[in-house]
């Protein structure tokens, strides 16, 4: 499923390019694009021996770029023997085709890039058949790339390819079928993930979940709370696969917690579309909390790439619902009055600044998240039968018992939980 062959002898030897359009629309500059652009190269092993932004008027449609820029991109693989060039844009198939003539070498964009570590990351059966999924999207368009035979044709005898049918025909049918198959399996993920979702609403805990451009920290932070060892490296899309845990707030109420894949500028739409499965663990959180890099240059963009894609996904105007959180991580590579200066200039209006390595500021986290998942709760009085041990263990399991008392052979509870999670307990009783 690799889009890049590698060998296991030596790195690939890798070039960079940013091509820099004045109506290109992206957030993040130049310079930080071609620095994200070289760490997801360098993600997977790539060598980057050579890096450039190309900084163009418009777009050629035949190669992207112009005349110039070939023949010093030319001069480059020559001098630094350079076998792969990533174009940190999206590239259609005809110009990936041209690039790959006129300079002689592997090109791939930044879709394909990212694919590439998705598919070496992906740990779980779900995770590598959306992988599959979104690389067999991408592949489906590019057929015209992928042969020297395409316009001949098989004849109608067997099974595969009716009278005339081309090859690329072929191919395309052969792929619509895979990705028919792989959409069914993962439909049968959604529905187990449905059950697994219906059975926590039996025992309701509220799920609060992580988000945020990829290497902000949130596994690292996902680890210190929940005592887990979710992989956290300084890589990025070190997580892919989502993980849950449950943890207990200050107040004693029980929560899951739920970390989740990075989000990136420009994210591709096959991966937003083929990850949505995953990601339907923000749709339904409780709460959103959104990591941010308190180190980053970019992290006001870097906030407003990840609202977009929140948005993408359907969930409007994330920043205004109190069912959103945002917090600085990584404050420790920052001391005194600069910290203070950090947390009062870029943080959220909760001005929450936290170290996951140091667990500075970790407390009130927990302490604001148990706020915010107690607004808009009712106290409500529940009456069970003092014989019946069993429904009483399960209320003070699925909300916060305020108060006891027993009269005759009733038990009377006190308890506060948000109007649907009393509801769910009341039908369950």
């Amino acid at each position: 499923m690799a889009l890049i062959e590698f060998n296991v002898s030596a790195p690939v030897r890798a070039a960079v390019v940013f091509p820099d359009f004045a109506d290109f629309g992206v957030l993040l500059s130049p310079e930080a694009r071609l620095e994200e652009a070289v760490g997801l190269a360098r993600a997977i092993s790539l060598d980057v021996v050579y890096k450039e932004i190309v900084r163009l008027r418009v777009a050629k449609p035949s190669t992207l770029v112009g005349q110039g820029v070939l023949e010093r991109l030319t001069t480059v693989i020559e001098t630094k023997k350079v076998s792969l060039i990533i174009f940190d844009a999206s590239l259609t198939p005809i110009q990936q085709r041209n690039l790959e003539k006129k300079l002689q070498i592997k090109v791939i964009d930044r879709t394909a890039l990212i694919l590439e570590i998705f598919g070496e990351r992906a740990q779980t059966k779900e995770g590598k058949l959306q992988v599959e999924l979104a690389h067999l999207t991408y592949q489906r368009s590019r057929l015209v790339r992928s042969w020297t035979h395409l316009e001949r044709q098989r004849g109608g005898a067997g099974f595969l390819g009716g009278p005339g049918e081309t090859q690329i025909e072929l191919d395309r049918r052969l792929i619509d079928e895979k990705i028919l198959k792989i959409k069914r399996l993962l439909e049968k993920v959604k529905k187990t993930r449905q059950i697994q979702r219906s059975a926590r609403q039996r025992v309701p805990y509220p799920v609060v979940a992580f988000v945020g451009y990829t290497n902000a920290g949130k596994s690292t932070l996902f680890n210190v709370l929940s005592g887990s060892h979710v992989v956290a490296k300084d890589l990025l899309f070190a997580t892919l696969d989502p993980t849950m845990r449950k943890i207990k707030l200050p107040s004693g109420k029980e929560i899951i917690l739920s970390d989740t894949v990075g989000f990136i500028s420009d994210l591709p739409h096959e991966l937003v579309m083929a990850f949505r499965a995953t990601l339907e663990e923000v749709l339904e959180a409780d709460l959103i909390v959104h990591v941010r890099d308190a180190v980053s240059e970019n992290t006001k963009e870097q906030r407003r790439d990840v609202l977009s894609v929140l948005e993408n996904l359907g969930i409007k105007d994330v920043q205004n619902s109190p069912n959103y959180l945002e917090i600085l991580n990584k404050i420790d590579l920052f001391a005194g009055d600069k910290k203070k200066e950090l947390c009062l200039k870029n943080a959220a209006p909760e001005k929450i600044c936290v170290s996951a390595l140091t667990g500075e500021g970790l407390s009130k986290l927990l302490e604001i998240i148990d706020e915010k998942l107690s607004d808009g709760f009712e106290i409500r009085n529940i009456e069970i039968s003092a014989a019946d041990g069993k429904k009483v263990a399960y209320v003070y399991a699925c909300a916060e018992v305020l108060d006891r008392q027993v009269k005759d052979d009733r038990i009377i509870l006190t308890v506060r939980s948000g109007k649907n999670n009393l509801r769910q307990i009341i039908q369950s009783l």
